[in-house]
């Protein structure tokens, strides 16, 4: 077992299960229209797909290639699925939401991937990490956009929840920066995937267990232990110590 890939596997296996428990595809986050044909199929081989895939991860000998269709696949749902919402509504913060939720998904794929590599990939490493840094930056941004929604998902035992939608937005924000910058970058990949690690723990699990029959709320966990999970992946391709997007660049060229 990949231990670093163990928490993106869980939650593409868990994808997988909901999907074939419930007939269906992963709601808004894979928007596939309900008057497709073939609907219910294209939903079971999806879920069976993500299921095998999220398996695949778990076992060192396919953990690299699992990873790099787990993350294709999660690419696909962007482009086709996400990308009409956005050139409908290019200037909703939802839309971009979801294109965000689902890339940083396929980001996590693409830097365990480059870290399951017989000799480190720069330029993969590199695109993984500015990418997951502009997903984050979009994270933040839904915060404080509706932060008044964000607000209803604090647990009822937790004071001031407007406060911590607030404070969770700027969380994403700076890792977002940190990210895309490449100062800090581990740390702050580290301490995203821990944030979202919480969510799971303290906001998600909490609400299955209040309504178990719920897809909604089975997906919602899902899909933020699968964000958890590609944060996690992705601080582990990234360097100990702090290094700047020159050093990475450099790395890139020498390996061109």
């Amino acid at each position: 077992m990949h231990r670093d890939g163990v928490l993106y596997g869980l939650g593409a296996i868990a994808l997988g299960v909901i999907g074939l428990v419930f007939g269906d595809f992963a709601l808004q986050w894979q928007p596939v229209p309900k008057d497709l044909p073939g609907h219910a199929i294209l939903a079971a081989l999806s879920a069976a797909a993500l299921l095998l895939l999220g398996a695949g991860v778990l076992w060192r000998r396919t953990a690299r290639i699992a990873s790099a269709v787990l993350a294709a696949i999660y690419a696909v749902w962007v482009v086709l699925l996400h990308g009409p919402l956005i050139i409908a509504q290019p200037t909703s913060v939802a839309a971009w939401l979801g294109v965000a939720e689902i890339l940083a998904l396929a980001m996590g794929g693409l830097a365990l991937f480059a870290m399951l590599a017989p000799s480190p990939d720069a330029k993969l490493r590199l695109t993984a990490r500015l990418l997951f840094g502009a997903c984050a930056l979009v994270f933040g941004l839904s915060h404080f956009a509706y932060a008044a929604f964000t607000a209803t998902m604090v647990p009822a035992w937790i004071p001031f929840p407007l406060f911590w939608a607030y404070a969770t937005g700027c969380g994403h924000l700076a890792a977002g920066l940190a990210l895309v910058s490449g100062v800090l970058s581990r740390l702050a990949a580290t301490l995203l995937a821990a944030m979202m690690g919480t969510f799971v723990l303290l906001l998600h699990l909490p609400r299955v267990l209040a309504a178990p029959g719920s897809q909604l709320e089975w997906t919602m966990l899902a899909i933020a232990l699968s964000l958890t999970g590609a944060a996690w992946a992705l601080s582990r391709t990234l360097p100990t110590g702090e290094r700047s997007n020159a050093l990475t660049l450099n790395l890139v060229r020498r390996d061109a």
